[in-house]
């Protein structure tokens, strides 16, 4: 499992016209899967992100995490982290899960995610195409990838 996790000011994802899911300040997070992940993937992902101190505490140190602070976390999936473009110019996805493998993976995720922080996590639409509009805070964006936990 991989994600890019960014810390906002506020998020939203919009599917067909609508906003599918919104949040103020907090985490939004697209998570990708491969067909090796396992459901403790997920889990890891959750917890890990749920206490990742990203958030300023008093004196301005990156050291509070989103539960710290009462941010939202919007949840949004994203084969295409897994492309690959060593070849040519056309990414490839072959390394991303396909939806039957992914989509519980991702639906453990977000409720892993709700458990953690103690509310329920909002999304976009799982295989729809998206828009996400955010205003990124610092800027911070980090990429965590389960397999390769730095």
């Amino acid at each position: 499992m991989r994600v890019v996790v960014q810390r906002v000011r506020r998020a939203s994802v919009g599917v067909a016209g609508g906003i599918a899911g919104e949040i103020g300040p907090g985490l939004l997070v697209l998570a990708g899967f491969e067909e090796a992940d396992q459901p403790a993937d997920p889990d890891w992902m959750a917890l890990k992100l749920v206490k990742l101190r990203v958030f300023p505490d008093e004196r301005g140190v990156m050291n509070r995490s989103v539960a710290d602070v009462g941010g939202e976390i919007l949840a949004v999936s994203q084969f295409t982290l897994y492309a690959s473009a060593r070849k040519g110019n056309r990414p490839s996805w072959g390394r991303a899960a396909p939806g039957e493998v992914s989509r519980p993976l991702f639906e453990r995720f977000v409720t892993r995610l709700g458990e953690a922080l103690g509310r329920p996590v909002p999304t976009g639409v799982f295989g729809a195409d998206m828009q996400v509009a955010l205003v990124n805070d610092g800027p911070v964006t980090i990429c965590i990838d389960s397999r390769n936990p730095e």
